[in-house]
């Protein structure tokens, strides 16, 4: 790392201290408390007017971290559990103003419903059933333990009797208002027609795209007329808009070309050793070696033939494979086939990977038994299948007499591949691997060829000090130059560099589209001294960022110019449908599809149900007029998703009458009540006062 780089690394330390100490010679010891018993800082927010406490709410994001696991960011947690406790509280709120109350009897019974903790072994008796006493001694047992040292079971306990309780809160108010939402018969009635009946007629479509986008003019004040009349679809959160360039620390020509000349450097060295695993280690290399045979397509195109038409002890290179470059010895040709077919007898031992509990033989034992079933298949062969059956602990084929599938190189453990590769057809030998001992008989071999045993070192290529340092003064040299009044786009453009837009931040996001994980840039945008227009280098795990802020969205109403990209389309498609409305004029279908040079179209047995249109698509406000028209009536001016429709009804067929409506007032029912449980919890959201300081925290 370049000595500059370890200089930027500590200078954030060094401003803090010196922040904290010109902060303590002008501020007073009052201002200093203030400043550390802030409400921002005790408090993670308030729910309908109860403080969120900051140590509780960490302790419960840590135990979050701890049951799901490492790959969940701080960030994420953080999110997770705060919804859990907003879900929490707004439903508390709910019960307590109905007078309902979730008791500690309630918890319990639920709890020991839990599936992993009603069919736990360490809480069965003794002919397998719960045993709630055993239960609550391990709960006893688990509290006291957290009283004499810190305990994350116990906390996790805590964590899961206050998850169910807020379950159970949730399920007991959902159910509630449950019972006032369903269907009356009639609706059942009215819900079976509408769904049933089967609808016949003609109609002239015109679409939207018989008229181009440019021909449609939208103004910005009618984007925001449309905004301010539709304002429950744009209520937005306070986010913030950057660009960007990033930096990334990557190696130049120099740099690789530096290496290539360290590696031509120990050539003449690598082709005189013999001692060719010391001297790799002395030279060290980034990539291990692999002490296995490759064949000519396992080996990178650009050297492959080039080490094929080698010899015993050349050395290839410095190549490029895959960000490294390397030097290969070779170190022995073999002709080997590329798949084998074989079988085994396998003798497992105590300890052996293969073992199961029934075995007691050491390893001398397997040894031993391993070599007089060789003797026997030597002698006779036929005994091969008949050993296999009665000895072999690989059950997967002990039953087929041992007989493997054809495998290729790289599918066996390496003792078993040399052999098996190594050796001739009918070969009959011992390995011992991991599983055990085998004796393996060679039964059959394909594509024998030429293979190469290769001693590689790799060294990866990587950015020197002065490149990394280039970069660096690149990226500060940018900041400086925006800071001083310059336009991101208009010096990106200058220097060759690449702006990136990144639209509404949110204030508890940790990711960064483009740069990944970086919580600090979010913050960044948030802070209150960060303005528009402000610009600042970050330090990315291989690189650097230039981020400028661009634009700052209040809570509450999306911009015009914000809502513009999702609202014009709207208004294009309105103004297109006035236009086309204009020229549907005509006594009947045939007059307005030859004023719109189209043609008249029939449908047939639609339904509500299934509102498609032949030749147009899925029409659901169309279908809807249709069904509520008049027969043989002309109804123009239709205005649907893909076009203007006028519509002449020639038909409907109205399903016969049921006996009862019961089934289908059921199932409307269940419909309200699917709506209900997915919409509950925003409703009430939105009527909850909310205040919300984790962005200043975390």
């Amino acid at each position: 790392m370049a000595i500059l780089s370890k200089i930027r690394e500590r200078s954030m330390f060094l401003i803090v201290i010196i922040g904290l100490a010109l902060f303590a010679f002008v501020a007073s010891p009052k201002d200093i408390l203030d400043f550390f018993n802030s409400s921002k800082v005790d408090s993670v927010g308030e729910i309908n007017g109860e403080s969120i406490s900051r140590r509780d709410f960490a302790a419960q994001v840590e135990a979050y971290k701890s049951n799901v696991g490492q790959n969940v960011s701080e960030t994420q947690a953080v999110n997770a559990v705060w919804n859990n406790v907003l879900s929490e509280k707004i439903f508390k709120t709910q019960l307590e103003e109905a007078g309902i109350v979730v008791g500690e009897k309630d918890i319990y019974d639920a709890i020991i419903e839990i599936p992993s903790i009603k069919n736990a072994e360490i809480f069965k008796n003794e002919i397998g059933l719960f045993d709630e006493e055993k239960f609550k001694s391990y709960l006893a047992n688990l509290k006291s333990s957290s009283e004499a040292q810190s305990n994350n079971a116990w906390l996790n306990w805590l964590q899961t009797e206050r998850s169910v309780k807020a379950n159970l809160e949730k399920s007991a108010y959902t159910q509630l208002v449950r019972y006032g939402v369903g269907a009356s018969l009639k609706e059942g009635e009215r819900a079976y027609k509408e769904g049933q009946t089967k609808l016949n007629g003609s109609y002239v479509y015109v679409p939207y795209s018989s008229i181009k986008d440019e021909e449609v003019e939208v103004s910005a004040s009618e984007v925001e007329a449309y905004v301010n009349a539709h304002k429950e679809q744009f209520s937005t959160e306070e986010a913030r808009d950057i660009k960007y360039v990033s930096f990334d620390i990557k190696a130049s020509q120099a740099d690789e070309e530096a290496l290539k000349d360290d590696l031509n450097y120990i050539v003449p060295a690598f082709v005189k050793t013999e001692n060719i695993s010391e001297f790799i280690e002395d030279q060290g290399t980034d990539i291990s070696n692999d002490d296995k045979f490759l064949f000519k397509n396992n080996l990178p195109t650009v050297v492959a033939e080039e080490i094929f038409s080698g010899n015993k002890g050349n050395v290839v290179g410095p190549y490029k494979f895959q960000n490294h470059l390397r030097l290969s010895k070779i170190v022995e040709f073999k002709n080997m086939p590329d798949s084998v077919q074989a079988s085994h007898i396998l003798v497992s031992y105590v300890g052996s990977r293969s073992a199961n509990t029934e075995v007691t033989r050491s390893e001398d034992q397997a040894k031993k038994l391993a070599d007089s079933i060789l003797n026997v298949v030597k002698k006779r062969p036929s005994k091969f299948a008949v050993l296999a059956k009665s000895v072999s602990a690989d059950k997967s084929n002990s039953e087929k007499g041992g007989v493997l599938d054809w495998f290729t190189y790289n599918q066996m453990v390496p003792e078993f591949r040399d052999y098996a590769f190594q050796n001739k057809k009918g070969s009959v030998g011992i390995v011992k691997t991991i599983f055990g001992y085998h004796v393996i008989k060679i039964t059959d071999q394909k594509n024998i060829q030429k293979a190469v045993k290769l001693a590689t070192i790799a060294k990866k290529i990587e950015a020197s000090e002065e490149t990394e340092n280039t970069i660096f003064e690149q990226a500060e040299q940018l900041a400086y130059d925006i800071t001083n009044g310059g336009s991101i786009d208009d010096l990106a453009k200058e220097k060759n560099f690449i702006v990136r837009p990144l639209v509404g931040l949110k204030a508890m996001e940790d990711a960064v589209a483009g740069l990944g994980t970086n919580r600090g840039i979010v913050r960044w945008t948030f802070d209150e001294e960060t303005s528009v227009n402000s610009v600042r280098r970050f330090d990315l795990e291989k690189g650097y960022a230039v981020v400028v802020l661009t634009n700052k969205t209040a809570k509450g109403l999306t911009s015009a110019s914000a809502a513009s990209a999702k609202v014009k389309p709207i208004l294009i498609k309105e103004k297109k449908a006035a236009l086309i409305a204009a020229k549907m004029n005509g006594s009947d279908l045939n007059a307005i599809a030859t004023a719109n040079s189209t043609e008249v179209k029939t449908f047939s047995n639609v339904t509500m149900a299934a509102p498609t249109l032949s030749g147009v698509g899925i029409e659901p406000g169309v279908v809807g007029a249709i069904y509520a028209s008049n027969v043989d009536k002309l109804v123009s001016n239709v205005v649907g998703v893909k076009g203007v429709f006028a519509i002449k009804v020639s038909k409907k067929e109205v399903p016969a009458e049921l006996p009862s409506y019961e089934g289908s007032r059921t199932s409307l029912a269940k419909q309200n009540q699917g709506k209900l449980s997915r919409e509950l919890f925003n409703s009430l959201k939105e009527l909850a006062e909310i205040e919300d300081n984790r962005a200043y925290i975390y």
